[in-house]
């Protein structure tokens, strides 16, 4: 059996949940992914949004793999890029083009939409992504910080 891609839409919140749970598993994050699930009309909404992408990765109606990227409107110029936050394939499922295609079917997409770049990042240490990643684009070694909400510590 082949492997399918496909862009979710507002009817496919069992395959987002399914994809979740991919990520919590692959990540080795199941609380993170699973612990507090949005509502039914959350995912619908969010699905419905055109800068959102989401796409799955399917053999038969298993998810094997997956992406979610998000389009974000630059001001320094008229473009946009398109910002890849989870990629993940089974482990099951690797080795086999699947992350490669699903960020081909983005560029694709990508380029319908007339957006500059496609970027993503990858933690050091993660050898099959960092290498995945360098064959398809240019690395920029570059240090990334999670800023809390709320008031500022002193």
């Amino acid at each position: 059996m082949g492997i399918a891609l496909r862009r979710l839409g507002p009817a496919d919140v069992a395959l987002l949940r399914k994809l979740n749970t991919l990520f919590g598993r692959v990540f080795g994050e199941p609380e993170t992914y699973g612990a507090e699930p949005p509502s039914d009309a959350y995912c619908e909404s969010l699905l419905a949004k055109e800068h959102v992408v989401i796409l799955v990765a399917l053999e038969g109606e298993e998810v094997v793999g997956g992406l979610v990227a998000y389009e974000l409107d630059k001001f320094e110029k008229a473009r946009r890029e398109l910002y890849i936050y989870d990629l993940a394939v089974s482990k099951t499922h690797r080795r086999r083009g699947i992350a490669t295609s699903l960020i081909g079917h983005l560029r694709e997409i990508a380029a319908r939409r007339d957006v500059w770049v496609i970027y993503v990042q990858a933690d050091y240490g993660d050898a099959p992504a960092i290498a995945l990643y360098e064959k398809l684009g240019t690395r920029e070694d570059v240090m990334h910080f999670d800023i809390g909400v709320g008031p500022i510590p002193r």
